[in-house]
């Protein structure tokens, strides 16, 4: 396990505890996911009104109703599967992380690109942050960051070999209550666009404080969001862990 830093403990605590989450196994979410990202890859409203299961300490997921009540995506970190809803075998891609290989922000997008993409978000996503507390994670609290008249502590994380996301290196930010506000990455499957990820409107479910309001932006070289276009906005409707 990675060492525990009192910033990553306190924030651990604040969402529910790491003892409760060790309980848990599976996780669910009701999302609708828009924003300028989709149809810039060619999918606009496919992630309208999607359902996401996955396990909570494996990289495994379904993403259900993608693009179409009858079908659904089956995610590991190497490989992919397009199923109809009755599991019945639709298309597949092994080692999905090299098909992104040479694309840049506006390079299109087939629907196994947007199946991998949104399984291994959501999955961090919905991990955060007791996922840091994993083995193969490498964290550190760094300098404070000041916006809308508050101070946010800030954690930089150093992910696992092990776990798909958009990058290795990625910062959480954590208000006064050690809830997260911010998350900052570089996508590398975007051909390294730098993202500000913002969180809110909180809600209890089965124990765990959540966001269930993100909202993800360009980032400035200052650090700075660029409020204009919205890229990506994930809102939650339903949560239940078990």
């Amino acid at each position: 396990m990675t060492k525990m830093i009192e910033l990553l403990d306190s924030a651990i605590d604040a969402h529910g505890g790491l003892a409760r989450w060790r309980e848990i196994r599976t996780v669910a979410a009701e999302l609708s996911i828009a924003g300028g990202l989709w149809g810039v890859k060619g999918h606009a409203g496919i992630l309208a009104d999607v359902g996401y299961e996955a396990q909570a300490h494996a990289q495994r997921a379904t993403l259900l109703r993608f693009g179409a009540p009858d079908r659904k995506v089956q995610f590991t970190p190497d490989r992919l599967e397009l199923q109809e809803a009755s599991g019945q075998f639709i298309e597949a891609r092994d080692n999905p992380r090299s098909d992104f290989i040479g694309h840049r922000a506006e390079t299109p997008w087939d629907l196994l690109h947007v199946g991998y993409f949104s399984c291994y978000a959501l999955w961090t996503y919905l991990t955060q942050p007791f996922l840091y507390a994993s083995p193969g994670f490498i964290c550190e609290e760094i300098e404070p960051w000041h916006e809308n008249g508050e101070t946010w502590r800030r954690l930089k994380v150093v992910f696992s070999d092990s776990i798909a996301s958009h990058t290795r290196e990625q910062i959480t930010y954590f208000g006064a209550d050690g809830l997260m506000r911010r998350h900052d990455y570089t996508v590398e499957v975007l051909g390294g666009s730098n993202a500000a990820h913002y969180i809110d409107s909180y809600q209890d479910f089965d124990g765990f404080k959540y966001p269930t309001r993100r909202r993800v932006y360009r980032r400035a070289d200052d650090g700075r969001p660029m409020p204009e276009p919205l890229l990506v906005g994930i809102d939650v409707r339903a949560l239940r862990f078990s």
